[in-house]
């Protein structure tokens, strides 16, 4: 009688994990959460329109299907790296991963709009804890001469998820059903928890740590009405409540946080590692540097779809194009930091940005898709050189056991600033559309005249990204200009079969 097919996948795993060394299970269980995690945040904005027709929804309800998940990561963020070090790395990423795969299994039937956002906020609990907690597991498992490797694990899905998520969502709406959009989770879930089980090891690194009470209502009160704030910010306007009103009091709660998490023994926000200039100087690097690609990914498909005409389907493979440049440069960003250092790769990538986020200030109706092609190609190369040497410079000099707690302030200023980002450059795009119409007339104006209002209203905007690479480029000469340790290219280590561990009988301990 044959092998069952759970003993042959077993049985297969295995046989992987005895050829290949701990860092690198870790990282591809990572790799499995992350991507699925990130790319489930832009493939749903694609199907709203769908989701509010066939839920008979208003706007104000169907935007919580975003707006709800955006709160449920600001509270568990904060509060993963302190969970993981109290309960365990594994068993908090695997307890993440269970939930997020469950909650995509509800959302993918989802009877009406209220039981979609209820699993949609699930989602949020899984997604907010599973980033944070798996990044700081990549960056523990690997030596500190190979961090190069283990930043390429955690900058390929985070850059390229936000690429992919357009083009999969809408293929999967138009050709197949909105319902797919989260089952394809769930799949992808099931192995990363296989795989979870038979790889990860446990790490504790303080088991008698309470839990901050003070610190968790806090943080997770002030970054979720901050980033309410934001995200109503793309639709309305900045003096109204929503905006001025939940901005204002999360930056005041946040500032009270600050004050007691910094007069704390064992606090949740580990607020100290800011007094460590490389952690504190690539946080801000990588956030703006985030605000300007998720500002860039905001308004690209929007002047596709609008002002150029294209379909949602045509709209998601010219934005694609930036994954193949990060594609091309994350190798190259790897293998260029041990020999030039960060902060000069870091300076090179933000330059990159900001000339091919300069090329889309002159965009018109008539352009050549071919030429967009090729600036998110140039885009996503500058990417991979400012999210693989910031990550290197942001965790070297973090001590191993507050490594979680870097990892949670790290995903916190990254997600507010993709909300920054996003939110300015709506705001532009939207009062730029608004004030050139009046300005020709309004709705009695001609269709031509008023597309070209429009054009005009985008070339602001995307002055937006060009800015945020600006500030970058400052920040960045803030960072320590030593040169690390450093370490091969992640596809030079496998080919060169650094990956590759036949003594595995330490590799063998059971969680």
């Amino acid at each position: 009688m044959g092998d069952s097919p759970t003993s042959h996948a077993a049985t297969s795993a295995g046989s992987l994990r005895s050829r290949l060394s701990y860092e690198y299970r870790v990282g591809i269980v990572f790799l499995l959460g992350l991507f699925m995690e990130l790319l489930d945040m832009t493939v749903v904005n694609v199907a709203i329109p769908t989701l509010q027709h066939d839920f008979g929804a208003d706007l104000a309800g169907i935007e919580w299907v975003v707006t709800g998940y955006l709160l449920s990561l600001a509270v568990f963020i904060p509060a993963a790296g302190f969970v993981a070090d109290r309960f365990g790395s594994k068993r908090t990423f695997m307890l993440a991963l269970a939930v997020f795969s469950a909650a995509s299994l509800g959302a993918g039937f989802a009877w009406n709009l209220d039981s979609l956002v209820a699993f949609r906020l699930l989602q949020g609990v899984g997604g907010g804890m599973l980033t944070p907690v798996g990044t700081a597991m990549v960056f523990r498992a690997f030596p500190r001469d190979r961090r190069a490797i283990a930043s390429a694990f955690v900058a390929v899905p985070a850059a390229i998820a936000p690429a992919l998520g357009p083009v999969l969502g809408a293929y999967l709406v138009e050709y197949q059903s909105w319902h797919w959009i989260f089952l394809l989770n769930v799949p992808i879930g099931i192995l990363g928890l296989f795989l979870g089980w038979r790889w990860l090891r446990e790490d504790r690194v303080h088991p008698h740590h309470r839990f901050d009470v003070p610190g968790f209502v806090l943080s997770s009160t002030g970054f979720g009405l901050l980033l309410f704030g934001l995200s109503q910010a793309a639709t309305h306007d900045w003096a109204s409540p929503g905006v001025a009103g939940a901005g204002a009091a999360g930056l005041a709660i946040l500032a009270l946080l600050a004050a007691v998490e910094l007069r704390k023994a064992e606090p949740m926000l580990d607020l100290q590692l800011f007094r460590i200039r490389s952690f504190a100087s690539a946080n801000a690097v990588i956030a703006v540097a985030m605000a300007a690609m998720m500002g860039g990914l905001f308004l690209i498909p929007l002047f596709l779809q609008g002002p150029r005409g294209e379909s949602v389907l045509e709209s998601g493979l010219v934005t694609f194009a930036q994954a193949l440049g990060i594609l091309a440069g994350m190798p190259l960003a790897a293998k260029l930091e041990a020999r030039v250092g960060s902060r000069r790769l870091v300076l090179v990538g933000l330059l990159v940005i900001l000339l091919s986020s300069w090329l889309f200030t002159g965009i018109g109706r008539d352009v050549d898709l071919m030429a967009v092609r090729a600036w998110m190609v140039l885009r996503g190369f500058g990417m991979a050189l400012v999210f693989v040497a910031g990550q290197l410079a942001l965790f070297g000099d973090v001590p191993h056991e507050r490594t979680a707690r870097a990892s949670s302030l790290f995903n916190v200023s990254r997600q507010v600033a993709a909300s920054i980002g996003v939110a300015i450059s709506a705001s532009v795009l939207s009062g730029g559309i608004t004030t050139n119409l009046a300005a020709i007339g309004g709705t009695t104006a001609g269709a031509v005249a008023r597309l070209g209002a429009q054009v005009d209203a985008f070339q602001a905007a995307f002055w937006v990204p060009v800015v945020m690479a600006g500030i970058g480029l400052l920040a960045a000469l803030w960072l320590p200009a030593a040169l690390p340790a450093g370490g091969a290219s992640l596809i030079e280590s496998l080919a060169a079969g650094e990956g590759v561990d036949e003594e595995t009988a330490c590799d063998e301990t059971a969680a």
